[in-house]
Parts: structure tokens; sequence; C-alpha cells
């Protein structure tokens, strides 16, 4: 495999140029971030189901806005994106446009309809709108399935940055990187199990200020020290391009035009289907509040995505001076590329307090977007699968305990599988997001804007998305893991690859579900007055879902 797909496909763990060494002023930084994030959650700690899922519905736009932003700008966006740029250039555009292109969709089609629809959960809609236990099942799993694929790539980049700010310490059987994902990912599981989804809401928000003012900060004094930039490095660092090579800036160097195509077009949907994003409008008191921190979100977002381009040939241009050739073979390894944002720091000989304040934004960005994964999951389990399908009567101390003990379960499935990752952050996440695209997307959009949608539609077209996914998965993914890397089908990797599966996933799973919805009944009136109801322009009061409205407070059972 070649280009950015073979990109994608290598793993090293150790990055070369990075001081991997005990820093104790950076130590003492990451060290208070930490704690400060623990206290946090033992602050704002949850006692009951409302705050644990959706923070009582009580958080405003610009709140909301910032936990979005941080929320959203994962290890992935904050490391993976410059990583991707610097490894394969041209490419790696693509998630800057997919990964931003996706809050429009969500703004104008679904973040007012989705609050006031009014659940907890992305399942919880799922279930609820095709009348379905199955459905929700499904759903649930798909959502604990993305939350332990997105989670890799965040405990990758927390284990990466951990190395240069604590050293190769190596616990007891395992490497300096396997145990910084140990000591990271406790940090974040123990501070979760407390606060829930008000805690981490809490959390974000000042997740979010640190890491912007790392990125930002680290950008501006890099591209002025170097002589890159005086005023705006986000547009003057274009007259690097032309000594960076072509595969930095030739238009499909690194990759072919159709999966620069199928990648961007995964990352669109895949941003409309994902839970932890989903769940944010539902933690706001009004559909006119889900709007504005749509838009609040995105500004925060673009802060960082204008930015990652600069960092990326600052980076490169320094690692080509100081530590060897970027492309070809040996070249940058994906280890060291997933770390160019802190090692463009080093590189420029910036003090190591400030490089450490550039990796704790790192850190910062991973453990806010695991938080939201790890709620969205673990409410996947609790409320969706446990309380609605296992156990109906369950009360709300069993409800949060069982959520506690799958954000437990979470962490470590995640934590082992982070010690030997099968490609970078940013390919990681996009695994990810085929999946929410492929399976939960099309639920997402079909349910709020067709009201014919009904259950039997439902089913086959997430069964047949899951299937799609799974496909390129087993064809590209698993032969990292069991065999020699290369795909099993060289063509199935090409015009369908795992990294962009949505491209051919999406169009046919509309298609599946409109086609069985047609042949068979349609929804029951009731179904259809909430669907009408969440695109009313009257406004509903804080606690009120679009069901209460049709039904004055009646429930709507499940018919399989």
């Amino acid at each position: 495999m070649t280009g950015a797909a073979g990109v994608v496909l290598q793993s090293g763990l150790l990055p070369e140029g990075l001081n991997v060494s005990f820093k104790l002023g950076p130590a003492i930084l990451v060290l208070a971030m930490l704690l400060l994030f623990l206290a946090i959650g033992v602050v704002f700690r949850v006692a009951d189901t409302e705050d644990m899922w959706v923070a009582g519905r009580s958080i405003g736009n610009i709140e909301n806005g910032m936990a979005i932003g941080s929320n959203w700008m994962s290890a992935a966006s904050y490391l993976g994106m410059a990583a991707l740029i610097a490894l394969s250039g041209f490419y790696g555009l693509a998630f800057v446009v997919g990964w931003t292109t996706g809050y429009f969709i969500l703004l104008i089609f679904m973040a007012a309809q989705l609050r006031r629809f009014g659940k907890y959960t992305a399942p919880d809609f799922v279930g609820d709108r095709f009348n379905s236990d199955a459905a929700r099942a499904i759903a649930a799993v798909t959502t604990f399935l993305i939350g332990f694929v997105y989670a890799i790539g965040q405990a990758r980049g927390m284990g990466l940055v951990g190395l240069y700010i604590f050293g190769d310490i190596g616990l007891p059987g395992l490497s300096g990187y396997q145990s910084m994902v140990v000591f990271m990912m406790a940090i974040t599981v123990g501070y979760l199990t407390l606060s829930g989804m008000l805690g981490a809401t809490k959390n974000m928000a000042v997740q979010y200020v640190i890491l912007i003012s790392a990125f930002i900060l680290g950008l501006y004094v890099v591209g002025f020290t170097q002589g890159y930039s005086t005023v705006l490095p986000q547009l003057e660092y274009g007259m690097l391009i032309s000594e960076l090579g072509s595969e930095f800036s030739e238009p499909f160097v690194s990759g072919s035009y159709y999966l620069w195509i199928a990648t961007c077009f995964s990352l669109i949907v895949g941003t409309c289907g994902l839970p932890h994003v989903l769940v944010r409008f539902y933690t706001v008191e009004s559909e006119r509040t889900a709007r504005w921190s749509t838009v609040w979100g995105l500004f925060f977002i673009c802060l960082l995505y204008w930015s990652a381009p600069a960092f990326a040939a600052f980076g490169t241009d320094l690692f080509a001076e100081n530590v060897g050739a970027v492309y070809g073979d040996p070249g940058m390894s994906s280890a060291a590329g997933d770390v160019i944002v802190v090692l463009a720091a080093q590189l420029a000989e910036l003090p190591q307090w400030f490089v450490g304040l550039v990796a704790a934004g790192g850190i910062a960005a991973a453990i806010a977007t695991v938080a939201g994964l790890f709620i969205a999951g673990s409410s996947a389990i609790s409320h969706d699968i446990y309380t609605n399908i296992i156990n109906p009567d369950a009360t709300q101390r069993q409800q949060v305990m069982v959520g506690r003990l799958s954000i437990v379960a979470l962490g470590v499935l995640t934590t082992l599988a982070a010690l030997d990752p099968a490609a970078p952050i940013a390919a990681l996440v996009a695994y990810a997001f085929s999946l929410a695209g492929s399976v939960l997307f099309p639920m997402f959009f079909l349910g709020m804007w067709w009201e014919n949608t009904n259950r039997p539609g439902a089913l086959a077209g997430m069964l047949t998305g899951l299937g799609i996914w799974g496909i390129s998965m087993i064809n590209e993914v698993l032969p990292v893991y069991i065999s020699n890397g290369e795909p099993y089908v060289a063509a199935l990797a090409q015009w369908m690859p795992a990294i962009g599966s949505a491209l051919i996933a999406v169009p046919v799973v509309f298609a599946v579900t409109i086609s069985v919805s047609m042949m068979t009944d349609e929804p029951d009136l009731e179904t259809k007055r909430i669907v009408r109801q969440c695109h009313s322009p009257e406004p509903m009061s804080r606690q009120q879902t679009a069901e209460d409205v049709v039904t004055d407070g009646g429930e709507t059972p499940a018919d399989d």
C-alpha cells in the first residue's frame, strides 16, 4: 500500500527527534492540570441520571460551544491533523474540510431538531423514533464501538506526548510509551466516573481554554522566533510551501483524488453521526441555544483548524533541518508526525516550560474528547441497554453505577488496544467517523426529515451500514494485527478504503432504508406527529420534549 493510505498504516511508538526525558517544569504543569480536572470532577460530581447524561439540560450557548470545541478537538485535531498534513501534504486537508463542513449540516438540519426531540443519548433517539428496542441495541453497540475506536487515537496521543514530559519511565513489563498510556487513561477514567456529563462539560470549557491557548501561542512563537511569520502565520506559511517538496504541496501526490473525496465525505457525514457530538445538543435548555452553541462551537474549532496547516509546515521544515528527511525511506515515522506540534516547539529551541505548555494542550485535547466518548459509550450501555431493555425498573443509583462500570470497561479496553495501535491518531479516529457516518447519520437524518421512515427500514439500513464498514475494516485493518499489513483484497481497499468507506455505505444505507420503509407499513400517527413537532416554530420549556407536547407526558412503548 502506498501514498496516504500507506502513511495511515505506519506504526512507530518512539518519535525520532523528540527529547524523551523527565522534565520537572512541564511535569509540574501537566500534573497540576490533571489535578484541576479531578477537582472539577469532584466539585460537579453527579448524583442522578439527569446530570450524569445531559448535565441537567442547563448549559448555555457559549459554554456549550466551548464544550463542543474541546470535545471535538481531540488529539486527532491538536496533534493528528498537523501530523497528516506533515506526512501526506495536500491529502491531510481532507480532514480540515471534512471536520468543519459536517458542522454546517448539523447547524442547518439537525441541532435544533435533535434538541426538540429531547432524549438522553443517540441510541435513545433511534430506539424511540423507530419504536424499536432492536434498533436501540444496534445503535448502543455502535456507540460503544465508536467510543472504543475513537479513544484509541486519544490514548496514543496522550502516551506520545507523555514521553516528552515524563521520559521513558516504564512500568514493569511495559515501555515508557505504554506506561504513559496507562497513567493518562487512569486519570481520565478516574475523574469521569465521578463527574458524569455535568462535570465533564465544566471540564471541557476549561480544557478548551488550555488547548487553544497552547496551540495558538505555540504557533505564533515558533513562527516568529524561526522567521517563518510575523503577524498571521496562518497566511504567511505559504512562503514555505515551495521549500517543503512535492509530497507536501502538490495535490494527490500522497493519495488519489478518489481517496481524498472518500475521506472527506466520510468525515463530513461521520461528524453528523458521532454520539458524543450529538449529545451536546441534549445538554442545552432550548433549540435556540442548540443552534447558537453550534455556531460558537464552529468558531472555536476553526481557530485551531485554520492554524494546523501552518504548524505542520513549520514542524516539517524544522524536522528536515534538525532531524532528517521527512519523506522517502525511512522518512518521518508516524509517531514523530503525531507529535509534530510538540516537536516544532522543541526544535525551535523554545524554553522547556513553553514546550511543556504546548504538550499539555495536546493532553487536554485528548482527555476532553475521551470524556465525551466515554460518557456517550457508558450511557449507551447503562441507559439504552441496561435500563431500557434489561431492567426497566432500575433505580437512578443502579443506572449511575452501571454507567460508571461501563466507563471503567471502556477505559480498560481502550488502554489495552492503545498499547500497540494499528495506525496514527487521525487515521484511528477516521475509522470511527466512517462507522458513525455509515450507521447513525442516515438514521438521524431520515428519522428527522422523512416521517415515513419506519422500524424495518431503520433496522435494514443500520445492519447494512455495519456490514459495509465491517468488511472494509476486516480487509484493511485486521491484516495489520495478524499478517503482513497488506489488505486481503487490494481493489476493495482502493475503492472502499476503511478510512473513507462511508462514501459507498451512506448512499447504499439511504437506498436500503427508504426502499424497505416504502415496502412496509408506515409508522403510527403519533410517531409522525412527534417528527412534525421537532420542526415546529413554537418554543418548548427546558425539560420538555416533542413527545411531551404530542402525548402530554405519555410514553410510546417499543413494539418489538
